[in-house]
């Protein structure tokens, strides 16, 4: 674990300063041996900015200057490259594991800086250094692709429209109901395709990555949009929805895992009117037919291709 290559590193001599390390992008089951006086958390994640404060550290958004930063290297190089980038000039450690890219990290900055010093331990890989300018590596700000959307590295289909969300674009009716949600809503593209629609009066864009939200809202300029930072698994709404859209995540990490879709499904469910409906797409693989019916009292498979699958639900049991 994490924690462990960072023990190592203290054994053998490592030494951190007084002041808190800013920690940068640890998801909420990285294990970081540092207490909360010795460490501050920088996600934008809000599961994970929720469960680094339930636990008493501090949490930002952005990275503040720190005599040191311990960067946890996510699978988007380009965001972990990004990191380092913004970690400032102090000690900067690098985190993680090979799985997401650890190796490719490390070799990148030796090539920059020469021999640095290294654990490795559990599949993964430590390593630090002092003084260091990155400042090469730092991503652009949200940019715009070739079909309109502004992205930002890191995001779920960066640069590109997801397929499954073009498909349900395509399938929804031309009048959508009055009051609507877009669940998970990434940076924007399903909530700019329904809003093409007659019928809309409000919608709100739930979406649990801070990135893909300041992505969504240059996306989506309509004044009938609103934005929140919300973990879309536990959201509750002031007022319920009369219809949704929804195209759930299903990893966690790197392991599919459908239990997060379901969680949306039962989401959903709760956030709308006893006539409510939702407009859903899935990968085809993945088994949300009974999270569905368990939650709503009509449930039809109205489209989809050889890789997705979609789903209109109507009238949540309660």
């Amino acid at each position: 674990m994490s924690a462990s290559r960072l023990d190592t590193a203290l054994d053998r001599g490592l030494t951190l300063p007084a002041a808190p390390v800013q920690v940068l992008g640890p998801s909420a089951d990285y294990d970081l041996s540092l207490t909360p006086d010795q460490a501050f958390i920088v996600a934008t994640f809000r599961p994970d900015v929720l469960a680094w404060e339930a636990r008493g550290y501090r949490v930002v958004q952005s990275p503040e200057p720190s005599d040191a930063t311990l960067v946890v290297v996510p699978r988007s190089k380009a965001l972990a490259r990004d990191l380092v980038a913004r970690a400032g000039s102090g000690l900067v450690l690098v985190d993680g594991q090979r799985t997401d890219g650890i190796d490719s990290i490390f070799k990148a900055c030796r090539a920059e800086l020469g021999d640095l010093p290294s654990i490795t331990k559990a599949h993964g890989r430590l390593f630090w250094f002092e003084g260091a300018d990155f400042s090469a590596w730092q991503a652009p700000p949200p940019s715009k692709g070739p079909e309109g959307f502004y992205t930002a590295p890191g995001v779920f289909s960066d640069g590109a429209i997801d397929a499954g969300s073009r498909l349900l674009a395509e399938a929804l009716p031309d009048k959508l109901p009055r009051r609507m949600a877009d669940l998970g809503a990434g940076w924007g593209y399903l909530s700019s395709r329904a809003l093409e629609k007659t019928g809309i009066d409000s919608i709100d864009l739930i979406e649990a990555e801070a990135v893909a939200l300041d992505c969504a809202r240059l996306n989506v300029t309509d004044p009938r949009a609103s934005f929140l930072w919300e973990d879309a698994t536990t959201f509750t709404p002031k007022e319920a929805y009369d219809g949704i859209l929804c195209n759930p995540p299903f990893h966690t990490g790197r392991a599919p895992d459908s239990a997060l879709g379901q969680a949306f499904i039962a989401t959903a469910a709760r956030a709308l009117t006893s006539r409510g409906q939702l407009w859903l797409v899935a990968n085809r693989h993945l088994p949300y037919e009974a999270a569905l019916r368990e939650s709503f009292a009509e449930v039809a498979e109205t489209g989809g291709d050889n890789r997705y699958k979609i789903f209109h639900a109507s009238r949540p049991r309660r």
